[in-house]
């Protein structure tokens, strides 16, 4: 997109609040833009939608909220892998990563798994955010983004 074309964007009116009423960004056109989704949850939303060849990937969460920290991110970094390989895509791959903990004192724990998973040639860029609540039990909620293989 060009430099105009991002400042015509951002100088643009506010949005209507119904979304169907939003103007089509410039490069939205249906040669130009592919978008697929695979996984929906629950009608909710889909686990992993791609974009001009990146991988997009929701909210990951340990199927065992019983675990403590270790075995929760175990889990939840074993569905990632999972998922990217059957995206066409593996750890090695992921660009950025977002981990929301309920206790930021786990963040330790979190990391001494975390080092099982990613090589220090393919560390991804990574943010741990503090959040009141996951639900019952769980310690860790985990998005990504991965480029395709």
């Amino acid at each position: 997109m060009e430099r105009s074309t991002v400042q015509s964007c951002l100088a643009a009116p506010a949005l209507p609040s119904e979304p169907s009423a939003w103007p089509a960004c410039p490069q939205q056109t249906e040669d130009a833009i592919v978008i697929k989704r695979s996984l929906p949850y629950e009608g909710l939303l889909h686990e992993i939608v791609e974009h001009n060849g990146v991988l997009y990937l929701g909210g990951i969460v340990p199927e065992d909220a019983g675990l403590d920290m270790a075995g929760q991110a175990d889990d939840v970094l074993r569905q990632l892998k999972t998922l990217l390989e059957g995206a066409g895509s593996d750890l090695s791959c992921v660009l950025q990563v977002t981990i929301f903990l309920t206790d930021l004192a786990d963040k330790a724990a979190f990391n001494q798994v975390w080092k099982r998973y990613f090589a220090a040639d393919h560390l991804p860029a990574r943010a741990a955010i503090g959040v009141a609540d996951l639900g019952p039990g769980v310690r860790l909620e985990l998005t990504a983004i991965a480029a395709r293989r």
